[in-house]
């Protein structure tokens, strides 16, 4: 019995490639679509530095997986959506001293928005990716569950996702371990059986984010200070420099250094040393939750402030749309323009931007 249409976002990888091979054997009608997102007034060499799900070898490496399957494969023009949501967004970021994640952006308002409202154009009951992740529907609603394989586990990625996106999401590799799915791939002849998992940022040619960032924004050299304020030496320009960061620098010391801040407003580096990077909280913004509301339960929650960053525990308090994570333990190089996650178990409650680290211990640097 067919189990209704559903749109399998294809980027030629073994993930969505058995995601599509999944729910065609529990008897969905699959189309498959890649998204084109590269911009078109880049010249063809600069476009072949495009990877992972963007460029023509991703598309070229779906159209085998569909044809292998014998299910229709289309190419849509995502181009503009992309270009504005998350490479503009991506530039002007770094210009303001933060530092963003492209991979949260691109879900957001790419693949479960504007993508999401493409397929339901074309009559798909389901939109479908590759992501390690689980749906879970009771009478309360849709949750959204971290991965089986919980070293895979992108539920980091999919915090913004919220009830209006979950009823229409199937994500068919969330109950698989990665191993079991390459296995799989290749018991199935799939193309992407062996395709290596791309780990860049994909619309940056060779992860050389530093000249990339060159190109579209417009960058000035200032100083580069001690949390004391004594002035070290130059850099090159906020956008060029990233919390956490040691090496790069151009500073003559006997001691390690690394970023602890970029302070935009007076174009200004702060370093200091390894242990100065450590905060014991943060406040967040742009809060999602998943469920539609805050948790009602804020005991047990614990956060990541990066993919693969340790989740740990937290206290949460929340006040007008900004979140106060208070970290039982400090942690490290915290950043502001990445996401904060929140979890119960496997649970994913919901997330929020970075606004600003806080710590005690030296509020020069936080």
């Amino acid at each position: 019995m067919a189990q209704g249409r559903v749109a399998v976002a294809m980027s030629g990888g073994v993930d969505s490639s058995m995601a599509a091979a999944l729910l065609q054997q529990a008897g969905y009608e699959v189309i498959g679509i890649t998204m084109q997102i590269w911009p078109a007034d880049k010249p063809a060499g600069e476009r072949d530095g495009f990877r992972g799900c963007c460029g023509a070898e991703a598309i070229e490496a779906a159209r085998q997986t569909a044809y292998k399957l014998g299910v229709p494969h289309f190419v849509m023009n995502f181009r503009d959506v992309f270009a504005r949501r998350v490479i503009t967004d991506f530039c002007q970021e770094y210009s303001l001293g933060r530092t963003p994640n492209p991979c949260i952006r691109c879900n957001q308002y790419v693949k479960f928005d504007a993508l999401l409202a493409r397929v339901k154009e074309l009559d798909a009951d389901f939109l479908a990716t590759g992501h390690y992740a689980r749906i879970e529907h009771s009478r309360n609603g849709y949750q959204l569950l971290k991965g089986v394989d919980q070293i895979k586990d992108q539920t980091y990625f999919l915090y913004t996702l919220g009830q209006r996106e979950l009823q229409h999401l199937l994500l068919p590799i969330g109950d698989f371990h990665k191993e079991e799915v390459r296995e799989m791939a290749a018991k199935l002849d799939l193309p992407a059986a062996d395709r290596p998992a791309s780990q860049d940022i994909c619309f940056i040619p060779d992860n050389d984010y530093r000249s990339f960032i060159g190109d579209y924004v417009q960058t000035e050299p200032g100083d580069i200070i001690d949390t004391g304020g004594n002035v070290l030496g130059k850099h090159q320009g906020l956008a060029r420099y990233t919390v956490g960061q040691r090496h790069g620098l151009g500073l003559s010391s006997t001691t390690r250094l690394y970023v602890l801040r970029l302070d935009s407003h007076d174009n200004k580096l702060v370093v200091g040393t390894e242990d100065q990077l450590f905060t014991s909280s943060l406040l967040a913004a742009s809060l999602n939750w998943v469920s539609g509301s805050p948790p009602a339960d804020t005991t047990s929650i614990t956060a990541k402030v990066r993919y693969k960053a340790p989740e740990v525990p937290v206290t949460l308090h929340l006040n007008d749309g900004v979140a106060q994570v208070d970290f039982h333990q400090p942690q490290r190089a915290i950043s502001p323009g990445q996401s904060v996650v929140f979890y119960q178990g496997d649970v994913v409650l919901g997330g929020g931007i970075i606004e600003d680290a806080k710590c005690t211990a030296n509020p020069i640097v936080c």
